[in-house]
């Protein structure tokens, strides 16, 4: 059969540059492909880097969908279903709210893991019997994950194609997030598998997408062991819990971690408690920072604005504490009630949602009634955040103490977002994954200028940071996965 595989393209938040939407490929997509290539011909259109081609007949089309991009989704459903393909939607969104899904806007829906689903669609599809629901089981095992078809990439369209997923889901359930859904589990990989995966890209750098790295402290020390063989630079997403780990973070240091994606959330404790995200205490925040930054690991803290607990004032006293603990990176996004989530069904039940239109739940617009301020104050708290964030004092402000981070932090803060406009017509003209290389190489070689003067020769272990670790959101995020 002829399958063809489509990411719709997201929209882009105020913030944002064509570089995010080149930053790595959908290994969703590619694990589908891997698992169905050997008996039949797979096709990879990802929209935010190229147009999908309508004038071809794909026995089967799947398309990956999160909250924000379903209004596309349906609209490419109707297109290849008005030629009599069959179209199949899946994808994080299909998992955690498939009652939010048009009636007959597509043939299937695919909900949960691929691994436990994609086989039966296609023979099914064979058969001319195809079903309108395919739910994965949860007792799937994490030795049953296959990993990404990374040799079908264009690597050239890419910042970065070394990321790898090393477990699916998290073990928490902050109201907020789309883990609040019973549909979704957490589910770990084989570790053999994981490092099998990992010498197969030939890099030692790494981007680890998971929702949470440490997730399970007992795995993630084993999984740490079993990859100081080899030399790695790598990037993760935690919760903030494994800040209060020592022996966690000296094992994160010492098998070669540059930078922390950390939910932070806010510094205040009642926005904090309200979403349940009970692994976060403000309290310890500071203590947190210190005893990452104590080993010389970079941080990307997230931020949520519109929690209920916050208010006008929240936007200040959140930039204070970023300048005062020198965050290297700071992802902030607007309060997003997702469809399926615990915080959803609260607030549609309270009467304060205010916007049906899916397209806007990409955490840059305002969807619902927030508590302590207006709508317009939220929005223009979150972009006005920004610019101070990225501001010149405040770059220079935040200026980590370490010297070895230094380079790879400049190049963030300055290449992309201060000058991501810039940067991204650089990418169009030598490609987004020689610019990547690039970027690698500074870091690389300021890295071993540092270690060849007084700091190498008294045993310093410190090192650069990378880029912002990528995250399926993500939730999102994410990268949105």
């Amino acid at each position: 059969m002829y399958i063809k595989l489509i990411q719709p393209k997201m929209r882009r938040r105020p913030m944002d540059t064509d570089i995010k939407l080149h930053m790595s490929p959908p290994l969703g997509l590619l694990t589908i492909a891997n698992m169905l290539r050997d008996e039949h011909r797979i096709v990879i259109e990802n929209e935010n880097i190229e147009r999908i081609n309508f004038g071809d007949m794909p026995d089967i089309v799947g398309i990956s969908v999160t909250v924000d991009t379903l209004p596309r989704a349906v609209e490419i459903s109707r297109k290849f279903r008005e030629k009599g393909c069959k179209v199949v939607a899946g994808g994080i969104h299909i998992t955690t709210a498939a009652s939010f899904v048009p009636e007959d806007a597509f043939d299937a829906l695919c909900i949960g893991a691929a691994e436990g689903t994609w086989n039966d669609i296609v023979r099914d599809a064979e058969l001319g019997e195809l079903r309108p629901v395919y739910r994965c089981r949860h007792d799937l095992r994490g030795a049953e994950i296959v990993p990404p078809a990374y040799d079908m990439l264009e690597k050239g369209k890419y910042l970065y194609c070394n990321i790898v997923h090393t477990s699916r889901g998290c073990p928490f359930r902050c109201d907020f997030c789309y883990n609040s859904s019973a549909e979704r589990g957490y589910i770990k990989r084989e570790i053999s598998d994981v490092v099998a995966e990992i010498k197969s890209l030939g890099t030692d750098h790494v981007m680890f997408i998971d929702d949470n790295l440490a997730g399970d402290p007992k795995w993630t020390r084993e999984f740490l062991h079993a990859i100081m063989p080899l030399n790695l630079r790598w990037q993760a997403a935690v919760s903030i819990n494994a800040a209060k780990d020592g022996e966690l973070l000296d094992l994160m240091k010492e098998s070669g971690c540059r930078s922390l994606f950390i939910g932070f959330e806010s510094i205040t404790p009642e926005s904090v408690s309200g979403v349940h995200k009970v692994q976060n205490s403000a309290a310890d925040y500071d203590a947190a920072v210190k005893a990452i930054h104590d080993r010389g690991i970079m941080i990307n803290a997230s931020f949520v604005f519109g929690l209920d607990g916050d208010t006008p004032g929240t936007f200040d006293a959140t930039l204070d504490w970023i300048v005062r603990n020198r965050i290297e990176t700071v992802t902030s996004h607007i309060l997003t009630p997702y469809p399926g989530t615990v915080l959803y069904e609260r607030m549609k039940a309270e009467g304060r949602i205010t916007s049906d239109d899916l397209s806007l739940y990409n955490t840059a617009n305002v969807v619902f009634k927030p508590a302590g301020m207006t709508a317009e104050e939220l929005y223009n708290g979150y972009i006005c955040i920004y610019k101070r964030i990225y501001s010149f004092r405040n770059i220079i402000r935040r200026l980590p103490e370490t010297k070895d981070q230094r380079a790879a932090y400049l190049l963030f803060n300055l290449f992309y977002r201060k000058f991501g406009k810039f940067t991204d017509l650089v990418c169009k003209i030598v490609t987004y994954r020689n610019i990547g290389r690039l970027a690698e190489i500074w870091s690389a070689l300021t890295r071993l200028s540092f270690r060849t003067g007084p700091a190498c020769a008294a045993g310093s272990r410190q090192r650069d940071a990378g880029p912002e670790t990528v995250t399926r959101n993500f939730y999102r995020k994410q990268t949105d996965r």
